[in-house]
């Protein structure tokens, strides 16, 4: 970030964040936006600068994201409060529990990049785009390398059958990413990245930050990329927006996202309303809608069977959450 004097709307501020300070907190509280999390502290930028703020192990714990605006005290360096977001990406974290991780706060869109050849699945698509649909985010799927492969048009038309999402590609080395990229990346505006090691992120994030950060090549064994990201930070973009890079992710767990999986999957919740069992399976059962259209061609066996595995997920981490809530009461 250089020496540039930025506004706090610059930044992203709105009125939707001035509208939570008091009178007294306007005048004696600097809002400041968290650029960095670390175990004991945050890095930061407010209209005097960049500023690294210590932070309590418990705060950073119980939820500091990248992209949160924060109050501190004009006369000292130390964290008031969180303010409320406007929008939270997060994923379930390793492990047995139903925890949640969070990945970037204060967000407008989510650039889900997925590269043209062995990289490319469906089904962690479909993934991204309900963390989209949960944070009520603008999801834009990117696709990268259509310039090597042979075929980037059957890539194109697969990624076209998501539904309710635009689909761009890019040559993520090239001057007119900005350009193509520029609808959603404006003064103010935060984007986030996220997909697979490999695919391109840190290469986009190089291009729309005039800088060069260090990628590395492609296994060409398996189309499989090495980690380059290593931390979730934001960027500043020539475009004057602000950029969210996310380490690659080797696995999605959705939590608490069976809204946003309906979503993803509209039409099928949909049409499983009218099943005739309120608890329909949609296995064997009688009058079941969805295996009606299944057999009708009307819906593809594949996706419908990827937004059962998806709903099964998440009926198991709810069970996880409640099972661990009902001990923890047990305990206190």
């Amino acid at each position: 970030m250089n020496n540039e004097k930025l506004t706090l709307p610059d930044m992203g501020w709105s009125a939707f964040y001035q509208s939570q300070l008091s009178v007294e907190e306007t005048e004696e509280q600097r809002p400041l936006r968290v650029t960095e999390v670390h175990r004991n502290s945050i890095e930061t930028m407010g209209v005097d600068g960049q500023l690294r703020v210590p932070v309590s192990r418990m705060m950073v714990e119980h939820g500091m994201a990248v992209g949160d605006w924060v109050l501190t005290n004009i006369d000292s360096v130390h964290v008031e409060r969180v303010l409320d977001r406007k929008s939270l990406i997060k994923r379930g974290s390793a492990g047995l529990e139903a925890v949640a991780q969070l990945i970037a706060a204060n967000v407008d869109t989510l650039f889900i990049v997925s590269s043209c050849n062995a990289d490319f699945n469906i089904a962690r698509l479909e993934r991204y785009l309900a963390l989209a649909h949960q944070a009520e985010v603008e999801p834009v799927v990117v696709l990268t390398k259509a310039d090597m492969c042979e075929d980037s048009l059957a890539y194109i038309e697969r990624a076209r059958e998501l539904q309710n999402v635009q689909v761009i590609t890019i040559d993520a080395t090239a001057g007119d990413t900005v350009e193509h990229l520029a609808p959603w990346c404006g003064i103010g505006q935060t984007v986030a990245l996220v997909g697979s090691s490999g695919v391109g992120k840190s290469t986009i994030t190089n291009t729309m930050m005039g800088l060069d950060i260090l990628t590395r090549a492609i296994r060409e064994d398996d189309a499989k990329g090495v980690h380059t990201t290593t931390a979730r930070c934001m960027h500043r973009m020539v475009s004057g927006g602000w950029l969210i890079d996310t380490p690659g992710m080797r696995a999605l767990r959705l939590v608490d996202a069976r809204d946003a999986v309906d979503a993803v999957f509209e039409d099928i919740s949909d049409l499983a309303l009218t099943c005739k069992f309120n608890d329909c399976m949609h296995e064997h059962e009688p009058s079941c809608a969805v295996l009606a259209a299944i057999a009708d061609g009307s819906l593809d066996e594949n996706r419908v069977n990827r937004w059962k595995k998806l709903v099964r997920e998440e009926d198991s981490a709810i069970e996880t959450i409640a099972e661990s809530r009902a001990g923890h009461r047990k305990c206190h």
